[in-house]
């Protein structure tokens, strides 16, 4: 912020859009030739659920759980306002990232609905709603933690009384991140550049990163149609298909994304942000004009 650096820090080349709010004005008075870029990130969180065991096994409670959580809210308050919704492949790879309106039944589980979720616990035999631990790591992130807090107020208010089981953060992956965990898990999930990462580990059954234990020969069939396709239109439309299917499961809920702000000095040439962990593929042919 000082003006020492030629690009923003971490992978995409990124600075934290609160400092960037405050000091955007003056920055770009003090450094004309100042290049920015805003994308969608292609990290988001979610909560991941025992579907093995009740009450998960019941996705009538998993979708209570979606309608309960403000995404909105959450973009208003800790997103600074600027973020995007997210179906099961984050809204970050736009190619493979089914838009929110074409999501079909399963779209309404993605608007906070707090009575519906109420009757629909109810329905399950829930009425009173139900206790729940969260294993929860901050990944020594502050946002993460205000989100958190605003998923416990939301499950609160249809009467999800859940609390945090916060690990450290080597403890988090060795075990919640994993799929061991008791009834819930809340956290950050790695950003990826293929659809196929985001889908294949966490729902097919036996994976590692299966997280919430599914096992859901619908969805199988079709993850494997996908790796078999290398047409790229035909496999986006069986991927669109796995999207609408997962958002009336409601396996894992997800939460919105950040919208990246890359800055970078006019002065580097031939340079421009991306998604990817690529420090050298990006500057290899880039170089400083002063």
């Amino acid at each position: 912020l000082s003006g020492k650096y030629d690009l923003g820090w971490e992978f995409p080349g990124t600075i934290n859009r609160t400092d960037w709010v405050q000091i955007k004005d003056s920055l770009k008075q003090k450094r004309p030739n100042l290049k920015t870029a805003e994308f969608p990130a292609n990290v988001m969180s979610h909560i991941s659920m025992r579907t093995d065991q009740k009450p998960y096994s019941d996705a009538r409670v998993r979708q209570a759980i979606s309608l309960a959580i403000d995404r909105q809210a959450i973009i208003d308050q800790p997103l600074e306002g600027v973020g995007v919704f997210n179906p099961p492949v984050p809204a970050g790879l736009k190619e493979w990232s089914i838009p929110m309106n074409q999501l079909g039944e399963g779209a309404r589980y993605y608007k906070a609905a707090p009575a519906e979720a109420k009757r629909l616990l109810a329905a399950a035999g829930y009425p009173s709603g139900f206790q729940a631990p969260i294993c929860f790591t901050t990944y020594g992130s502050t946002l993460l933690v205000d989100v958190s807090q605003m998923v416990l107020k939301n499950l609160k208010d249809v009467g999800i009384d859940a609390r945090l089981d916060q690990k450290e953060y080597g403890a988090y992956i060795s075990t919640c991140f994993n799929g061991k965990f008791d009834a819930m898990a809340f956290g950050p999930q790695t950003p990826y550049l293929d659809p196929d990462n985001f889908l294949y580990g966490q729902y097919h059954a036996g994976q590692l990163k299966n997280q919430s234990h599914i096992n859901d020969p619908v969805v199988e069939d079709m993850l494997v149609r996908q790796r078999r396709t290398f047409d790229v239109a035909k496999r986006r439309e069986i991927l669109f298909e796995i999207q609408k299917h997962l958002a009336k499961q409601q396996y894992y809920v997800q939460m919105p994304s950040s919208v990246y702000v890359a800055v970078w000095e006019g002065a580097v040439k031939n340079y421009g942000p991306n998604l990817g962990y690529d420090y050298g593929g990006r500057l290899l042919h880039a170089w400083l004009d002063r």
